[in-house]
């Protein structure tokens, strides 16, 4: 993997670095895949609708990879347009869904018109799944639902659109087939496909970096946490490791605070060389003393017009990784950064997330501990520590992963 560098000096120009990275980036991975594969077979591009640019970057990638792509799988949004952009370019097109409601916005609002190239819809479990989960305001992240309801749901809607021949991709909670044998030629669920994530992380062929493959083989159930610090808004699904307990402590550490007196807002206090002043509550004074006391002395606002308490190291980081946005979001939590016109959200930047793009840049290229960055992986990912086929820490190629795999093993 080549490591991304950034020269530009302002936000959006660095954006275009980015647009112009991924680009060049997707379309030599898709002559690799296709160098590999031969002609026959499928080779797909898979697209964050939520990453900045997406739509600019997925026509340009289409664009000069005209012949090596046949397919685009996208989430991690709605993405309305992905319909119209894939036929466009004779592709077929393979929306990311987390419920039956979701596909029917998707295919009333545009999907209907492009029918033809509807590849088929992957059914990506919000609970179970790794990395971004689309997990809706009326769901409970505490509270599962089995994914056989709704996987009939979303294939009842589909044959109502007369979509039978169209495939369900199971993605989430996928281990072994033979655990999977009820929704195999099942009438319900009609034509079905199971997406392996989590496996092929564990392969010689991975490009995770070992640190990475070695902790996998030691994850415990629970070990993998869904959270909600990441500057998509979204919830996420990662390893809780260092960089997961730090987000969690910066937030215990927050306050409510005003900047004028009020009969609530009633204790004062005065902080940094400055005397900068803010007034909190009576009940938050002691906890913010004893935070100063250990170090944590320097307060940050955040949107919602509360102060988290953070070291003065920390905070010099937050405000470096805010101030070296590259966009790499449609809209960003952390940075407020935007692709608007303003380039802005208009909002107050938020400490309480962080920059996506650079934790991952650091963990993929082992530049940090991966305890120190953000560790994707899916709920089921403890189970390589109990799996024989990895008995004494063996590492599979992909060639024998998916051998198992075939077998229901």
């Amino acid at each position: 993997m080549v490591p991304q560098i950034y020269h530009e000096k302002t936000r959006s120009l660095r954006h275009q670095e980015l647009v112009n990275y991924s680009v060049s980036g997707a379309v030599e991975q898709a002559e690799i895949a296709r160098d590999i594969a031969g002609n026959n077979a499928a080779i797909h591009v898979n697209i964050l609708w939520e990453m900045g640019a997406a739509e600019t970057i997925l026509k340009k990638t289409l664009d000069k990879a005209r012949g090596l792509i046949d397919g685009v799988t996208c989430g991690a949004g709605m993405p309305y347009k992905l319909s119209e952009i894939a036929a466009s370019y004779n592709v077929y097109y393979y929306p990311i869904v987390s419920s039956a409601r979701a596909f029917n916005a998707l295919w009333k609002r545009s999907y209907r018109k492009t029918a033809e190239f509807l590849g088929g819809v992957v059914y990506e479990d919000p609970w179970l799944a790794g990395g971004h989960n689309g997990l809706s305001n009326n769901e409970n992240p505490l509270d599962p639902q089995p994914p056989y309801p709704r996987v009939k749901e979303l294939r009842e809607l589909m044959n109502a659109f007369n979509l039978e021949k169209v495939p369900i991709i199971m993605a989430g909670g996928v281990w072994k087939l033979n655990e999977w044998e009820d929704w195999i030629d099942n009438k319900e669920l009609g034509l079905i496909c199971f997406q392996f994530g989590t496996r092929p992380l564990l392969t010689e062929e991975s490009p995770i970096p070992d640190d990475w493959k070695k902790k996998l083989l030691t994850l415990k159930q629970g070990d993998v946490s869904l959270h909600r610090f990441s500057p998509t808004g979204f919830y996420s699904s990662a390893v809780r490791n260092d960089f997961l307990k730090e987000l969690e402590s910066r937030s215990e550490r927050q306050t409510p605070y005003l900047k004028e007196q009020t009969n609530e807002f009633n204790e004062r206090i005065e902080i940094g060389p400055r005397k900068k002043t803010f007034y909190i509550k009576h009940e938050d004074k002691s906890k913010i003393m004893n935070w100063i006391k250990n170090g944590f002395v320097k307060p940050l606002s955040t949107p919602n017009h509360t102060l988290i308490w953070v070291t003065l190291n920390k905070a010099k980081q937050i405000l470096k990784d805010q101030i070296d946005c590259m966009g790499c979001l449609s809209s960003c939590l952390f940075s407020n950064w935007s692709q608007n016109a303003e380039g802005t959200t208009g909002k107050k930047a938020d400490p309480r997330s962080f920059c996506i793009q650079k934790t991952l840049q650091r963990i993929s290229h082992a530049i940090s501990s991966i305890e120190n960055e953000l560790m994707f992986a899916g709920h089921s990912a403890y189970r390589f520590a109990s799996d024989p086929f990895y008995k004494g820490g063996f590492v599979p190629k992909v060639k024998q992963l998916v051998d198992r795999i075939l077998r229901g093993l």
